[in-house]
């Protein structure tokens, strides 16, 4: 059997790897435009801010760890076209420009997402940067090293990764976002409860600017000096890094046939096939099943994109296996301010058909005395008729992450509010109150749902 995977990042380099543990003697070789294979692009944020020095510390397996297994792989090499009829790929090597054509009998599609540039002004000047391969994260620490001044463009996820990163590396940053509140993926209460607990603990390295639309970049041939927004605001910068959100590498598959789904990614079923016999897709590129609500989602990390991709090479190796979804689940960090979710927000179920009730709570992480204790806000949502845990968010310096993933098990196991309360939640002073936040929110959220007759 010759199964061909294109791309090399999270789900193609373990979908490689978990087809070569699975058929010996197959031939599998990997196809990617990238520079390197199986590394971990998350933590490029975390190699900016000075955590760690070496950037090969991201590097989870090597080309030569592969070809040792006898897993071919093609750096520099990106896929033209897909010919499903005569089970081809069109590969351009972008060394020498030469275009081949490679057979396969079974095809794993894992091509990722790519960076959303803006329609600004001048976006193309030099010491303008996207972060999303370790070329990307080497230039901008190389850049930062040498700066006194970073915009960011983007208050997502990224974007506040990168803000952590810069103000570490003792940069003043100035983040401009859009909308009206940062992190609006979460509930605007808990996003502007994000950015007023930030702004607490500014000292004047960084400013947040919501509402704001960058129109123009100003430089020359060394690079971006000046950036310029909708308002009339005009501020000078060392350089700039662009987060505004990401897209599914999808034209190739678009071209070849495969059915693109509702959210602009490839549509698959749970056994990661498309709608074309012997091509599997997973990865950033595809979109997920949202169990909580049963509906469609595009949700590119890298969690899931292992996942989708060991679930690719089962079938792709004539196994039966299934992804059945996510679950919406997130975490990230700034400044030691943790903003987690998973499920629904309010305004997504309201927006699905539910009737959302919402209880948000303000309490210690751990028992008061303790010399490490922090706040933490928790907003647990559920649906009025049912009763049924809808989602939750939390945000703060305390251990928000772990009640989300508490959550996020209940979520899977289609829990009510009162089944959860039921729940025998460890306790001693270093780690919760004797009563954890988690109780507290959905005690007081059982009171609003329907009651039972």
């Amino acid at each position: 059997m010759k199964i061909v995977i294109l791309g090399g990042v999270a789900a193609g380099a373990k979908a490689a790897a978990k087809a070569r543990r699975l058929l010996p003697d197959a031939n599998i070789d990997l196809y990617t435009d990238d520079t390197h294979i199986s590394y971990s692009a998350c933590g490029l944020p975390y190699y900016i801010e000075g955590n760690f020095e070496d950037y090969r510390l991201l590097l989870v397996r090597s080309p030569e760890d592969f070809e040792k297994k006898n897993v071919h792989i093609h750096l520099k090499s990106r896929a033209m076209k897909i010919i499903p009829e005569a089970k081809q790929v069109l590969i351009q090597d972008l060394n020498t420009q030469r275009a081949y054509l490679v057979d396969y009998d079974k095809l794993i599609i894992a091509i990722g997402a790519r960076p959303i540039i803006p329609k600004i002004k001048n976006v193309n000047l030099p010491n303008i940067f996207t972060l999303r391969k370790i070329e990307d994260g080497i230039a901008i620490k190389e850049k930062a090293l040498k700066s006194k001044h970073a915009t960011i463009v983007g208050a997502g996820y990224i974007g506040m990764e990168i803000l952590e990163a810069l103000v570490k590396q003792n940069l003043k940053v100035t983040i401009v976002e859009y909308a009206p509140y940062v992190m609006t993926i979460f509930d605007e209460d808990m996003s502007r409860l994000i950015e007023e607990q930030l702004n607490s603990i500014n000292d004047g390295r960084f400013q947040i600017l919501t509402s704001e639309l960058v129109t123009e970049f100003s430089g020359d041939m060394n690079g971006v000096h000046t950036v310029r927004t909708g308002t009339g605001k005009e501020f000078s910068t060392d350089f700039v890094v662009l987060c505004a959100g990401v897209t599914p590498n999808v034209d190739i598959a678009k071209d070849a046939g495969i059915d693109i789904g509702l959210t602009g990614a490839i549509k698959v079923n749970e056994k990661m096939e498309t709608n074309i016999t012997d091509i599997y897709a997973c990865g950033d590129c595809v979109e997920e099943h949202l169990v909580v609500s049963d509906t469609k989602i595009w949700m590119p990390l890298g969690s899931n994109a292992n996942k989708e991709g060991r679930t690719a090479a089962i079938n792709a190796c004539g196994g039966d296996d299934r992804f059945i979804g996510v679950l919406g689940s997130a975490v990230t960090r700034c400044l030691n301010l943790t903003m987690s979710m998973t499920g629904l927000t309010e305004k997504r179920a309201a927006a699905l058909g539910y009737k959302p009730v919402s209880v948000t709570v303000t309490k210690n992480d751990k028992v008061g005395y303790m010399p490490n204790v922090n706040n933490i806000t928790l907003k647990l949502t559920a649906d009025y008729e049912t009763g049924k845990i809808l989602g939750a968010q939390a945000v703060g310096a305390g251990d928000a992450d772990k009640r989300i993933n508490s959550l996020a098990a209940a979520l899977l196991a289609g829990m009510t509010v009162e089944e959860f309360y039921n729940n025998d939640f460890t306790y001693a002073p270093p780690f919760s109150p004797t009563i954890d936040p988690l109780l507290n929110a959905a005690q007081i959220l059982m009171s609003k749902v329907k009651q039972k007759d």
